[in-house]
């Protein structure tokens, strides 16, 4: 006759299991939750859902894998599967498939191949009546379930009450013309909306540091340079002195408003200083001063926001480029809330944004 106790030591896989499960849903939660008040809080609100898509998947596997673990267990090691062929850097060269193994892929399918191993075990054991059922209210029937579902739950509780107040009273004046903004040691007038400030791609991003600094070279616009290519032999990154001397602002004319094609030298891009010095909360100046790190939130008087009139709420950009670079690859972007950081030159997003400025 099988003791209450020797029924939860043959559970040992399947607590193994449901832990790290709710560990990793709990991660792609708190992930999920905070980059949807981040970068997806504008527009519609559709534009949300998205995001919460990792840890709501999680969240699927895990139940499933607790309710019924020979399905969720094979389930699982298909996801790892997926995973390491997600990875693989693939590509055609000369009309020949060329894979480039990215180990990451290897890093993250193995863990998750364990773990529907486990959930097997688990399933395997309740198929042989290994382990008692417990009776009561469902939560003592299946505490893995209702762990599953509570530390996920009190994660996105907690993050939306820290973010929910910031998001719901951002100030935005609707204004999208040309701004002052003349406080904190710099006194700069932004560009305003069209070709110098959230100019729009055909593929829904916007254009990337790389783009904007290679405007001005031959073909003018955003095709792609000579040398420049993602494919070419010997790939070459735009550079802050390219940034300078052919950026894409130096073509705009003098209202902001059309690109010329030839450059007029009124407007110009914002260095990280200048960025950082303009940031705002709530229609005054954040007060926000770069000390040269990157990678870290820099120091302001209050915390900055996305609002106008830096910003624009009805759009997706939350970082801006900067002109600097940080080296040969990366370049310098700041964030509307206060952080600077660095990021892959010819990369360009839906979030990656630009404006550009001339003094006054």
């Amino acid at each position: 006759m099988k003791t209450e106790q020797q029924g939860t030591r043959r559970r040992t896989a399947g607590w193994i299991a449901a832990i790290l499960m709710t560990t990793i849903t709990a991660f792609w939660t708190y992930w999920s939750f905070g980059e949807m008040y981040h970068e997806g809080w504008w527009g519609v609100w559709t534009n949300r859902l998205p995001y919460l898509v990792p840890g709501m998947g999680f969240l699927f596997l895990t139940v499933l894998a607790i309710l019924y673990p020979r399905v969720g267990g094979w389930l699982l090691i298909l996801v790892g599967i997926a995973f390491s062929v997600f990875f693989l850097d693939m590509e055609i060269i000369n009309g020949r498939l060329v894979i480039n193994r990215d180990w990451a892929g290897i890093l993250i399918s193995i863990p998750i191949a364990f773990l529907g191993g486990l959930f097997l075990m688990d399933g395997w054991q309740r198929a042989q009546g290994l382990f008692t059922v417990r009776r009561g209210a469902w939560w003592r029937r299946c505490p893995r379930l209702a762990l599953a579902l509570g530390v996920p739950l009190a994660i996105a509780l907690g993050v939306s009450i820290v973010m929910l107040p910031v998001v719901l009273t951002r100030q935005d004046d609707g204004d999208r013309s040309a701004r002052l903004i003349d406080e904190n040691g710099v006194a700069l007038i932004w560009a305003p909306e069209g070709p110098g400030w959230n100019y729009q791609q055909p593929w829904g991003g916007y254009p990337s540091w790389n783009s904007i600094a290679l405007y001005g070279v031959e073909p003018v616009g955003f095709e792609d340079k000579p040398g420049y290519e993602r494919d070419a032999p010997d790939r070459q990154f735009a550079s802050s002195a390219e940034m300078e001397s052919t950026n894409l602002c130096r073509y705009l004319n003098e209202t902001g408003t059309a690109l010329e094609t030839r450059p007029v030298d009124i407007w110009r891009m914002p260095t990280v200083d200048e960025l950082v010095r303009s940031l705002v909360r709530h229609g005054e100046n954040a007060g926000c001063i770069w000390q040269g790190e990157d990678g870290e939130r820099v120091q302001c008087t209050v915390q900055p926001d996305k609002e106008s009139p830096l910003w624009s709420t009805d759009r997706s950009p939350v970082y801006y480029w900067a002109a600097d670079e940080y080296d040969e690859r990366d370049g310098y972007f700041v964030s509307f809330n206060g952080y600077v950081n660095t990021t892959y030159k010819p990369g360009g997003n839906p979030r990656h944004s630009y404006r550009c400025v001339r003094e006054p």
